[in-house]
C-alpha cells in the first residue's frame, strides 16, 4: 500500500472518518480520489502536507471544521466542494498555479478575510447568499459558446466559455448563475474541456447552440442564484458531437451519465446517442419541472464510471452538455432585471397558448392515451410471456434496431425465407449482427417466434447460431443473431459463390453439424429435436466452421417419453418416413435430415434434382443404389479433386445409416460424431433397410414447392406442412396439433385438445 501512486475509490459507500487512515505512510501518493462518499471528520495537516501529492479530490462527502494553514507545495488540485467546512479561509486558497474548489461549503464571509476571497465564491456556499433580495425568473447558457445567442424561444442564452480545469467554478458578474468542473481527465491529448464542431443541426431553429458543448471527467454543476421562489421549467439540451455516426471505429465511442435537479435523480444512465437512435449531431432535449424554495437551483450532471474513456482518443468522455434554459412558471408581471431577460410577454402568452392547445386536443390526448394504453397493456402481457418462458434475454428497442440496419434498407436484405427477410446491421457497440424480421405473410407465428427465443437462449453450443436478444415492441417481432460471414451452407455449395469447399472443409463442416445435433439431443439441458435441419439451415462463419440456425420449428420434451405425436412441419426431401407419414417425432428425425445434408455435402448437389434422368433425381435414391452396385465413391462430387477415399466411404456409410427406413436402426447423433472421428467402427450398413421412397407423384409435386433461398439464413419453404400425409395419419379421437410450438410437452402418455402428445 505504502508504494501506491493513484488511489481512486470514487462513489465507493465509504462511511469512515478521514483520521482513521495515516496517510503520511503513504509516501509515493500522487493522485488521491475520495469524492461522492459519506466520509466525516476534518481535513487532516498530514493530507494536506504529503509530499509528492498533486491530485486530492475529497468533494461531496460529510467533511466538517476549518481547514489547516499550510499546504504541500506539491498540490495543484484541491476538491472540497460540497463538504460542511466552515471557519476562514486559509491564506493558500490564491496560491498561483493552484485550482481549489470549496464551492457550497459553510466557510464565514467578513472583512478580515475578504480580501483573500476567491472571486464570487460567497454566491456558492450554503449559507451566505450575495443577493440582497431575489431578483431573477429565469436564465439560459449557451455551454462553451462564446458570445450571446437569441433562441428560437426568445431566451438570450449567455456564453460560457470560462476555463474550467480539473476543480474550479465561475460565477457571472451579474451573480445569475455558476458552473462548478470536478474532475481530471485520464491522459487526454489536449485537456480541453469544450468541445467544438462546425456541421449544421437540421432538427432544431438554433443550430450555432448545439456547435459548442462543455464536457467534465466527473461531475459538473449549473447554478441559478437569486432566484425568485415558485415552479419552474427547466430544460436541458444535448448533442452528441464528438462520436460520429459513421461506419468507423470512431462511432462505437459511449458517454452515459446521470442528471439530476434540486439532488433529485431524473435520469438514470443517460445516453446522447442512444436518445438519438444512434444518430450524432442530432440534438434532444430534456425538460423538467422543478420548485425553487431557497432562490438558488443546482443541475447537476455526474459521470459514474460508465461508457468508454478512450474512444476516440483518452479524455472524452463523462457529461456533455450543449445549452440549458430555467424559467418560471406563473410569472407575477415583473421582468428580470438586465438586459438579458426573457419577455414577460412572451411568457404569459405561451402559457395562454398551452392552456388553449390542452383545451383544444384535451379529448384527443385522452383517446390516443387510451390506444397507447391499451397497446403498452398487450405489450407488457406479451414482453411477461416471454420472461416467463425464457427469463430476462437481451431486449433491444426498436429504434436500436431500425437504426442499426439503416431503416431496415435493401441493401442490407441478406436473404429471404419462409420467416421473413434478414438483414445485416450495426449495434451502437460496433457488433454486426444479423436481424430476422416476421414478415406479415410468414407461416411462422407469435408462438415459433416464442420457440425460437426460449430454445436458443436455453443452449449454448459452438455449432449452434448465437442469439443476442430479440425485439417485440414493433409490428414484426424481430430476432438479433450473430452474423457469420460466409452465409447459408446452400448458397456454399450449391450458389455461385467463390467458395470452392474442399475434402477437408466438407468433411469437417458435416462433423460440426453432427456435434451440434448430438449437444441438442442429448448434451443440453433438455431434449431438442430441431425438426428443419437442411442446408439453408446452417450457417458459415469466416473460417467455415458451420452453426445450426433456425430453432422455430424447435421441440423439447422429457426424457421419460420415446417420441412425440406431433403435426408434420419441415421441409420436403429431409423428413423421415415415420414422421412425414404418422407425425411421429423423435430426434430420429433430425438423424435422417443429418444423413440427408450429409449427402448433399458430398454430391454437391440438392436432395432433388428434377434435371437429371428419371433414376437420378433422387439423390437419396441414388446413394443407395450406389451403395448396393458397390459404387459408393461414384457420388462424390466431380469438383473434388482430392479427397480421401477412407473418409469418403466412412462418411457415406454413416449417411446411409442415418437415413435407414427404421428410426431405431438410425445411430444418435452422439454416436455418428464417434464414427466419423473414428472412436468407433462404422457399423455395416443393412441394404434391407433403407427408407422407403416418396413415390413419384409426391417427388413431382414437392419439386415445385422446393424453393431456394438467397442469401445467410435463407429458408427453402422450411415451413411447408404436410397437410394431406398428416391428416391420412390421424387416428380417430387423436387430434394433432399442427402448430410447430411444444414448449410444454406433456407429463403423461395420454393425448391432450390441440397439443403434441408424448409417448413413454
Amino acid at each position: 500500500m505504502t508504494s501506491l501512486y493513484t488511489l481512486v475509490l470514487r462513489n465507493s459507500r465509504i462511511s469512515d472518518n478521514l483520521s482513521s487512515v495515516d496517510f503520511s505512510k503513504f509516501v509515493n501518493l500522487n493522485y488521491l480520489d475520495l469524492s461522492f462518499n459519506s466520509i466525516t471528520g476534518k481535513v487532516t495537516p498530514n493530507l494536506l502536507n504529503l509530499n509528492p501529492l498533486e491530485f486530492l479530490f475529497l468533494g461531496s462527502n460529510n467533511l466538517s471544521g476549518s481547514l489547516p494553514d499550510m499546504i504541500s507545495t506539491s498540490l495543484t488540485t484541491i476538491d472540497l466542494s460540497y463538504n460542511m467546512l466552515s471557519g476562514r479561509y486559509p491564506s493558500w486558497v490564491n496560491m498561483n498555479n493552484l485550482h481549489v474548489n470549496l464551492v457550497w461549503n459553510n466557510f464565514g464571509i467578513d472583512n478580515s478575510n475578504n480580501s483573500i476571497l476567491p472571486s464570487r465564491l460567497n454566491c456558492l456556499q450554503r449559507d451566505t447568499p450575495c443577493f440582497d433580495s431575489p431578483s431573477y425568473s429565469s436564465f439560459a447558457v449557451d455551454s462553451g459558446g462564446s458570445r450571446p445567442i437569441r433562441g428560437s424561444d426568445n431566451s438570450i442564452y449567455e456564453p460560457d466559455d470560462a476555463s474550467l480545469p480539473v476543480a474550479s467554478y465561475y460565477v457571472t458578474d451579474s451573480t445569475r448563475w455558476g458552473v462548478s468542473n470536478i474532475g481530471r481527465f485520464m491522459d487526454p491529448s489536449n485537456g480541453s474541456y469544450i468541445i467544438y464542431t462546425s456541421r449544421q443541426f437540421t432538427n432544431t431553429l438554433d443550430s450555432e447552440l448545439f456547435q459548442t458543448a462543455r464536457m467534465s471527467p466527473s461531475s459538473l454543476r449549473y447554478f441559478g442564484i437569486g432566484l425568485k421562489n415558485g415552479m419552474y421549467s427547466v430544460v436541458l439540451q444535448f448533442a452528441e458531437i464528438f462520436f460520429p455516426d459513421d461506419e468507423t471505429w470512431k462511432s462505437v465511442g459511449k458517454r452515459i451519465f446521470n442528471i439530476y435537479i434540486q439532488g433529485d435523480l431524473k435520469e438514470t444512465d443517460f445516453d446522447i446517442k442512444k436518445q438519438t437512435n444512434g444518430k450524432s449531431y442530432t440534438v434532444i432535449q430534456r425538460q423538467y419541472t422543478v420548485e425553487v424554495m431557497n432562490n438558488f437551483i443546482d443541475i447537476h450532471l455526474f459521470w459514474a464510471g460508465k461508457g468508454t474513456c478512450c474512444i476516440p482518443e483518452q479524455g472524452f468522455y463523462g457529461p456533455s452538455i450543449s445549452a440549458l434554459s430555467v424559467s418560471s412558471y406563473g410569472s407575477n408581471g415583473e421582468g428580470d432585471s438586465g438586459s438579458q431577460r426573457n419577455s414577460t410577454i412572451s411568457r404569459t402568452g405561451l402559457v395562454v397558448g398551452v392552456v388553449v392547445c390542452v383545451a383544444v386536443l384535451g379529448f384527443l390526448a385522452f383517446a390516443g392515451a387510451f390506444v397507447w394504453r391499451q397497446k403498452r397493456r398487450r405489450l407488457e402481457v406479451e414482453m411477461e410471456e416471454l420472461f416467463t418462458i425464457v427469463g430476462r434475454p437481451n431486449i433491444f428497442s426498436y429504434g436500436e434496431i431500425k437504426s442499426a440496419t439503416d431503416s431496415f434498407s435493401l441493401s442490407n436484405i441478406l436473404g429471404r425465407g419462409g420467416y421473413g427477410p434478414v438483414y445485416k446491421g450495426k449495434l451502437l457497440d460496433g457488433r454486426i449482427v444479423a436481424v430476422k424480421q416476421l414478415s406479415s405473410t410468414s407461416h411462422q407465428g407469435k408462438k415459433e417466434f416464442m420457440t425460437e427465443i426460449a430454445t436458443i437462449s436455453a443452449v449454448q453450443h459452438r455449432n449452434l447460431v448465437k442469439l443476442h436478444g430479440c425485439c417485440i415492441d414493433s409490428k414484426t417481432p424481430l430476432l438479433v443473431y450473430e452474423y457469420l460471414e460466409q452465409g447459408s451452407l446452400d448458397q456454399a455449395i450449391f450458389g455461385k459463390t467463390d467458395l470452392n469447399l474442399d475434402w477437408r472443409t466438407r468433411f469437417e463442416i458435416c462433423v460440426g453439424i453432427a456435434r451440434g445435433l448430438a449437444y441438442l439431443h442429448e448434451e443440453s439441458s433438455m431434449r431438442i429435436v430441431h425438426r428443419d435441419i437442411k442446408a439453408s439451415n446452417v450457417l458459415l462463419d469466416a473460417d467455415l466452421n458451420p452453426k445450426i440456425s433456425d430453432f422455430g420449428l424447435a421441440r423439447h420434451y422429457k426424457d421419460s417419453m420415446t417420441h412425440l405425436n406431433t403435426g408434420v412441419a419441415g421441409t420436403l426431401g429431409y423428413l423421415a418416413p415415420e414422421y412425414a407419414m404418422m407425425g411421429h417425432l423423435t430426434e430420429k428425425a433430425d438423424v435422417f435430415a443429418f444423413g440427408v445434408v450429409a449427402l448433399e455435402i458430398l454430391a454437391g448437389r440438392r436432395n432433388f434434382d428434377d434435371s437429371l434422368e428419371e433414376d437420378e433425381k433422387y439423390l437419396l435414391g441414388c446413394a443407395w443404389h450406389l451403395h448396393e452396385s458397390q459404387r459408393t465413391l461414384e457420388l462424390l462430387d466431380s469438383k473434388l479433386i482430392e479427397f480421401d477415399e477412407e473418409e469418403a466411404a466412412r462418411l457415406i456409410n454413416v449417411a446411409l445409416l442415418c437415413t435407414m427406413g427404421l428410426p431405431q436402426r438410425r445411430p444418435p447423433m452422439s454416436k455418428v460424431v464417434s464414427m466419423l472421428t473414428e472412436d468407433i467402427e462404422v457399423t455395416d450398413v443393412d441394404t434391407t433397410m433403407r427408407p422407403s421412397y416418396v413415390p413419384e407423384w409426391q417427388v413431382r409435386s414437392f419439386s415445385s414447392s422446393y424453393v431456394s433461398g438467397s442469401g445467410s439464413s435463407a429458408q427453402q419453404s422450411s415451413r411447408s406442412q404436410i397437410s394431406a400425409l398428416s391428416s391420412s395419419s390421424k387416428k380417430p379421437g387423436n387430434h394433432r396439433d399442427t402448430s410447430p410450438l411444444a414448449l410444454s410437452p406433456c407429463s403423461s402418455g395420454g393425448i391432450d385438445e390441440g397439443a403434441d402428445s408424448g409417448s413413454r
